[in-house]
């Protein structure tokens, strides 16, 4: 495995255990009314009644956005390698589909619940296997790919804007520190948070249009459903729940041009606060392990 695999996996993980108590928040303010996963108490209970509930839905994110962001970083700096375009980060977001899909669709599902024992996200992902198949985890894969995309378009491209705009004003004796070490983790903390905000921003109503998606829950089949014939319980199943058009449509009608905003305050302080520390581990871990690029950082910052 390269570097920027190890350290994009650790980096993803680091950046789940962080900010997923926001995350939280953000999605059940994103999906508004949708139920709460079967089998599970009124949703009277306290959404962080215990300590549990503060990492809740955060095993599929861990494991997922591991593997996701090494894709990602992987993808990013071997198409940078070959185009001199801002498409990297679109062409590696679009790449994270495969992964992103699932861990977003088991992750959403596991924090609309309000039970322990129903938001494990071995369990989740057991169910939706059994009653959909491998198809049922790719449920609202296309709004997802599109948000990637644009999404981590914009998410290196202001990383490497406001990175260059930094390295310039020191350059230029405007901005200085005491030090190299803080000058760097200062540019880093800084521009990979700014980074974060300006990607939620761009794709926000995409996300809430997606997590609306993901969170349909499917409803037993019914004693009525032998009366639909010889229509397949997947068949049923599946006219239950509705696209992404559809629940943007629905949405606006329902609650107006804001529905696709909710949330947006909570999930920008999370993105600032996790992309920050994400990038942070991401650059020191490539410094550690490419003795070139830590050359080349020690070179770039003046004593």
């Amino acid at each position: 495995m390269t570097t920027d695999f190890w350290a994009g996996y650790i980096s993803g993980a680091a950046g789940i255990l962080i900010g997923n108590p926001l995350d939280i928040i953000k999605v059940r303010l994103q999906a508004g009314s949708s139920p709460p996963i079967p089998n599970t108490p009124s949703s009277s209970t306290s959404p962080f009644s215990s300590a549990g509930a503060l990492i809740r839905g955060s095993t599929a994110p861990i494991l997922g956005y591991g593997a996701l962001n090494a894709v990602l970083f992987v993808t990013y700096n071997r198409t940078s390698d070959l185009l001199n375009t801002n498409g990297p980060g679109a062409i590696g977001g679009l790449a994270t589909w495969v992964v992103s899909t699932p861990t977003e669709l088991v992750k959403c599902r596991a924090q609309m619940s309000f039970s322990p024992t129903a938001s494990s996200s071995w369990g989740i992902t057991k169910q939706i296997v059994r009653t959909e198949g491998i198809r049922g985890l790719y449920f609202g894969g296309v709004v997802t790919a599109l948000r990637d995309s644009i999404g981590y378009g914009f998410y290196f491209w202001s990383y490497e804007l406001s990175t260059r705009y930094m390295m310039s004003r020191v350059a230029n004796d405007e901005v200085r520190l005491q030090s190299a070490t803080a000058q760097e983790a200062a540019k880093v903390l800084l521009c990979g948070g700014l980074a974060g905000v300006v990607t939620w921003a761009s794709i926000f109503p995409l996300d809430v249009i997606k997590t609306r998606v993901q969170t349909q829950m499917l409803e037993p089949i019914t004693e009525r459903a032998p009366l639909l014939g010889n229509v397949t319980q997947g068949e049923v199943l599946e006219k239950k729940r509705l696209g992404a058009i559809e629940v943007a449509k629905n949405a606006y009608r329902g609650e107006g041009l804001n529905v696709f905003f909710k949330g947006l305050a909570v999930c920008s302080i999370r993105a600032f606060i996790v992309n920050a520390a994400q990038w942070a581990v991401y650059e020191w871990i490539m410094r550690e392990l490419d003795p070139r690029r830590k050359a080349r950082t020690n070179e770039n910052i003046p004593p």
